[in-house]
């Protein structure tokens, strides 16, 4: 990504295909109870029109998925990373019981389409005439860090037409979410981390809907405020790699995402650290090694 590109895309937006994302759909009467027993966002509160972000997370609060949903007619519809199709699909299947619900795999049967940019480009894709090719599900959605649509089409429809609007590379991609501060699986949300870890609280938490699948723990860091790590961004005039050590007199954390800034050519990134441990600056690779900047 170019400076200009990156300016380009900040003021006028652009269009992302995730159409290779998992999609799974739940049908029958106890659909929204059954999923508020598994996510840490309020199924209540799901819309036809909004995809709502939730994290799926096993019985210690630590994140087995994220996932965003939405309503349509008599289903709810969730997208989430490729990587979680199968393991997603097995761990919702595994908790349905004695619920009047049905979990099927539809990733084949959808395009999936992200587009951002300001007010009148959206309300242009909110009006576009698609005839034929209309859009089942056309949902407001702040995925990558700015209110932008998701629009879900039939795998056979034409694609969406964007005009001037860049159609981002999978790389162009990771270096806007990085920018955005935004968390991904597998690199900042996995197995290893609660959601708060990673900043979710406010985005894809609710602490009054009820229990659900690792409450107690999520509840708990929720009261006292403490868990073993947080998420920050940092930038650094220095070659820094996902996986690299964090030192401040010991190991602190690691590396989990960095790119090059398009702007400035500086290293920024993604790292998760010790809680209560971030200063202005760390060590990199040892106590003694090259510093970064936190920001």
């Amino acid at each position: 990504m170019t400076a200009d590109f990156l300016q380009q895309i900040t003021t006028h937006g652009a269009a992302v295909n995730l159409s290779s994302r998992a999609k799974l759909r739940l049908t029958g009467t106890d659909r929204i109870r059954y999923l508020n027993g598994q996510v840490t966002n309020d199924m209540r509160q799901v819309k036809p029109d909004e995809s709502l972000y939730a994290c799926v997370t096993d019985v210690k609060g630590r994140i087995a998925a994220d996932v965003f949903v939405h309503a349509q007619d008599d289903s709810l519809l969730l997208d989430a990373e490729p990587d979680l199709r199968e393991p997603l699909g097995m761990r919702l299947e595994r908790y349905i019981v004695a619920d009047d619900v049905e979990l099927a795999d539809v990733t084949e049967e959808w395009q999936l389409w992200h587009v951002w940019g300001d007010a009148g480009t959206l309300a242009r894709f909110e009006s576009a005439p698609y005839a034929e090719d209309r859009p089942h599900h056309l949902l407001h959605s702040t995925r990558f860090g700015t209110p932008g649509l998701d629009i879900w089409l039939p795998a056979a429809a034409h694609a969406p037409t964007f005009e001037s609007l860049p159609i981002l590379s999978e790389a162009d991609l990771e270096t806007w979410r990085i920018l955005q501060k935004i968390p991904r699986w597998p690199h900042e949300l996995n197995a290893e981390t609660f959601p708060p870890e990673a900043g979710l609280e406010a985005r894809a938490m609710n602490f009054t809907k009820g229990c659900y699948i690792g409450q107690e723990v999520l509840s708990r860091i929720k009261t006292t405020g403490k868990m073993p790590r947080e998420m920050i961004a940092f930038e650094s005039n220095l070659e820094v790699n996902a996986g690299d050590e964090l030192w401040i007199e010991k190991a602190v954390g690691k590396v989990t995402s960095a790119t090059k800034h398009p702007a400035t050519g500086q290293t920024i990134g993604l790292a998760m650290i010790r809680q209560g441990s971030a200063p202005d600056a760390m060590h990199v690779g040892s106590s003694t090694g090259p510093l970064l900047t936190c920001r």
